[in-house]
């Protein structure tokens, strides 16, 4: 069985990456979530697969939550090259109850070589070849779901 995507056909069992970065199926999203064993970091997963954001803008949303504005985010740039002083995230329901859960959290996400070795860990756990996991993999694999998703808003997905 193959898997269209926007520009090549992919077998169903192979891994699919973007660059290096490894890009989760549905199916494999499921199976690393029923193997993260405490809540407090399912949130924290799903936090940062459904928003979207980047990892360092996640853990700086943990320090000011009111940049969480209902149904967005409000990000200043964080980037020196930037055009934009800031960007707005736009959540759909799942990126907004995540993000509630995350701001709850005792804790704000560890350092970034923590976490990878907690998604690795996760990943052998639910069966999953580790090939291009990354903590840029739930921005990317959220990314590519809306692009398959609604590929008429292209230019407004990137922006987000």
């Amino acid at each position: 069985m193959y898997l269209v995507n926007t520009s090549f056909l992919v077998k169903m069992d192979e891994i699919i990456l973007k660059g290096k970065t490894r890009i989760f199926r549905p199916s494999e999203v499921r199976k690393l979530i029923d193997a993260i064993p405490k809540n407090e970091y399912k949130d924290k997963f799903e936090a940062l697969l459904y928003s979207g954001v980047r990892y360092s803008e996640t853990r700086w949303l943990y320090e000011h939550p009111r940049a969480f504005i209902g149904n967005s985010i409000k990000i200043p740039s964080f980037k020196k090259k930037s055009i934009h002083s800031e960007r707005y995230v736009r959540l759909n329901h799942l990126g907004q109850r995540s993000i509630n859960y995350f701001l709850r959290a005792k804790r704000n996400l560890p350092s970034h070589e923590v976490w990878l070795e907690n998604l690795l860990r996760w990943a052998k756990k639910a069966g999953l070849n580790t090939k291009g996991i990354s903590i840029r993999s739930t921005r990317k694999t959220w990314e590519s779901w809306l692009v398959t998703q609604y590929p008429q808003q292209l230019e407004y997905i990137f922006l987000s």
